[in-house]
């Protein structure tokens, strides 16, 4: 089935964490520092905060207060109901390189990744912790050998699912009544795990660069594949949609009055060296037949 794409945001120096909140669609915008929201067809766009640090994840409280990822300080920055931004956790202590995607529980517990080494820097890849931040700022880690964990989504069952970018899998864990983490398994094999560990002969070795995600309410697992152009969403593991994007995409979000649009965030490449003195990224959307 043909999708028709049509761009909603444009201008973006590269944007991540599309969220559908409140009618409107949220996202952060990496290199410009901001957190801004417009209503599904791109207009009314409102900035909604600042983070010289550099935005990511994306969540809410349950009072409503946003979350919103910082990462080169490898925090997590509360949104006051003033409008002020004050430090919600430090989890500097924990994480390795930037911090990456989040979800937030409706227990107000946010799971969050990080990149495990400097990516922009060149480093070699090697495993990344993920974090568990209580809502009283506490942080407690739940694992420690992820392959640049990336997207994260709760399934309504209290499974967690978290994107592995550079382990070709997204792997599952049973969520307890106290937001610990247990039972990690593999749940979804998208290709071999890489045996290189320098960069550039790790992505030739990347089948799926599983990055941003959403879940869809028939349990579809929608995931950007970051290098390769598409988006596919998941049954069981098992890769049940590809859609060709004709252009490179980062994460994806459900939303729109139905739930049945899909946004994706786009842009030429990842690199920051490219990305960060140009405007050129920007948010696509289509529609799907499973709604959020």
């Amino acid at each position: 089935m043909a999708h028709e794409i049509t761009t909603v945001v444009d201008g973006l120096s590269f944007s991540e964490c599309p969220r559908w909140h409140d009618d409107r669609l949220w996202f952060s915008d990496f290199y410009t520092g901001e957190v801004a929201s417009v209503r599904a067809d791109g207009s009314d766009k409102r900035l909604e905060a600042t983070v010289p640090e550099q935005p990511s994840g994306l969540g809410w409280l349950p009072d409503g207060r946003l979350l919103v990822v910082s990462m080169r300080d490898q925090k997590i920055l509360r949104r006051e109901d003033d409008g002020s931004l004050v430090v919600h956790a430090d989890l500097s202590g924990h994480a390795r390189g930037h911090l990456n995607d989040m979800v937030v529980d409706a227990q107000g517990r946010a799971y969050v990744g990080c990149f495990g080494f400097d990516l922009m820097g060149g480093e070699p890849s090697s495993p990344a912790p993920l974090l568990r931040v209580d809502p009283d700022g506490s942080v407690t880690v739940e694992a420690t050998d992820l392959w640049f964990p990336n997207g994260v989504v709760i399934t309504p069952g209290g499974t967690l699912l978290v994107n592995e970018t550079f382990g070709n899998r997204v792997s599952a864990f049973d969520v307890a009544a106290d937001g610990s983490l247990e039972n990690q398994r593999v749940w979804a094999e998208l290709g071999p795990l890489p045996t290189e560990r320098e960069f550039e002969k790790v992505l030739p070795q990347v089948v799926v660069a599983a990055d941003g995600s959403c879940l869809d309410s028939e349990g579809g697992l929608w995931i950007a594949d970051a290098t390769g152009g598409r988006l596919l969403r998941l049954v069981d593991g098992a890769i049940d949609t590809e859609i060709e994007t004709g252009t490179p995409v980062y994460a994806c979000g459900l939303g729109g009055p139905d739930g049945t649009t899909l946004f994706a965030c786009a842009a030429p490449d990842f690199f920051e060296e490219a990305r960060r003195p140009v405007r050129e990224g920007s948010i696509i959307a289509m529609t799907v037949d499973v709604p959020a």
